[in-house]
């Protein structure tokens, strides 16, 4: 193979290697949530924010910085914060962004390389710009999401945390499902193709999602309870199967998008209709692609199982944590097995 040939394997184990690190940053940006660590860089430095404070007096700046917005006068500055309790939020959402600028990297320079070389297959460049441009709305829109809590509130909007999470999790897919297509091709195979039926789980499964991610932005985790293994908290909420407290004063649309008990209770039982659609996406892999098929039941499986012990434990940060990087795993076990029923619908 020369140097000009198209080398399909190399780019899908590239790409596989750029959805791991989405995959991390998932986890990471779960962290720096429930240390409420966000919001303590208040300024987008794309460049210069690659570094840190270095001396004492840029510590005291950034420390100075955070005290003016809502969090710190209403929540952090009367609990008391130091210096040292700001060094530790700051550092997890330093870390965060750091992480996604080497995500950037770890796109954008291979594809030139491989651009440069002749190394991309026929079709494929299109596709393979628009994820890095899905990679910088990602960061456009993370900003966009923590101004949202620099100036009106304590805490950013979990609409906009909605979506920050969710373009992270549709770009997961893309990736994975690109370096199956470019997996698929140097195997001499056609593209896959949405089936009705994928179509129906990826949306199912994005829905539960979205839910997810505004439990997450209202911490609506704590309304069925707290201590660990509190037995109210699951499958009842707080000695309720309908929990009481929803507000409907202004209307169903507002309590299903902005009520916490409501999008929770919402959250956990809309879990098990995608439970049953991905048995099913399991069931109809296991001739075809057995290992798709554990991955998505054990994601699944598991995924259940860190949802109730992370509401049973009061929002535990290990187990919330946990939570949050099986979602990343499943969807990209999900998008595996989608790709592989659009692998057998593009050859009948």
């Amino acid at each position: 193979m020369t140097a000009a040939s198209p080398r399909p394997l190399a780019l899908a184990r590239w790409l596989f290697a750029v959805a791991a690190l989405v995959v991390f940053i998932v986890a990471v940006g779960g962290i720096t949530r429930l240390t409420e660590s966000g919001l303590s860089i208040t300024e987008w430095k794309p460049v210069s924010g690659v570094l840190p404070p270095l001396s004492e007096a840029q510590w005291q700046k950034a420390f100075d910085d955070y005290k003016q917005i809502p969090q710190y006068i209403e929540v952090t500055g009367p609990a008391g914060m130091t210096l040292a309790d700001f060094k530790f939020i700051f550092f997890w959402e330093w870390v965060h962004r750091l992480i996604a600028r080497i995500i950037g990297l770890a796109f954008a320079l291979p594809l030139a390389w491989f651009w440069i070389k002749g190394a991309i297959p026929k079709g494929y460049h299109g596709r393979l710009v628009a994820l890095l441009a899905l990679g910088g709305l990602q960061g456009t829109i993370g900003w966009w999401m923590v101004s949202s809590g620099l100036s009106a509130d304590v805490r950013v909007s979990h609409f906009r945390l909605a979506t920050h999470l969710l373009v992270a999790l549709f770009t997961l897919g893309g990736l994975v499902w690109t370096a199956l297509d470019l997996r698929a091709l140097a195997r001499g195979e056609a593209r896959a193709r949405l089936t009705p039926f994928t179509v129906f789980a990826l949306g199912a499964l994005a829905l539960q999602l979205f839910f997810g991610a505004l439990v997450a932005g209202m911490r609506a985790g704590y309304v069925a309870g707290s201590g660990w293994f509190n037995w109210d908290a699951w499958p009842l909420m707080q000695g309720h199967l309908v929990p009481e407290g929803i507000d409907w004063a202004a209307g169903k649309l507002h309590a299903l998008l902005n009520d916490p008990f409501l999008t929770h209770f919402v959250h956990r039982w809309w879990a098990w209709v995608v439970v049953a659609i991905l048995v099913l996406m399991g069931r109809k892999l296991r001739a075809l692609d057995r290992r798709a098929s554990i991955a998505i039941h054990s994601a699944f499986g598991l995924q259940v199982l860190l949802g109730i012990a992370t509401v049973m434990s009061g929002v535990a940060l290990w187990l919330a944590v946990a939570h949050q990087l099986v979602g990343a795993l499943l969807v990209a076990s999900t998008v595996w097995g989608a790709h592989a029923l659009g692998l057998r619908a593009a050859k009948a």
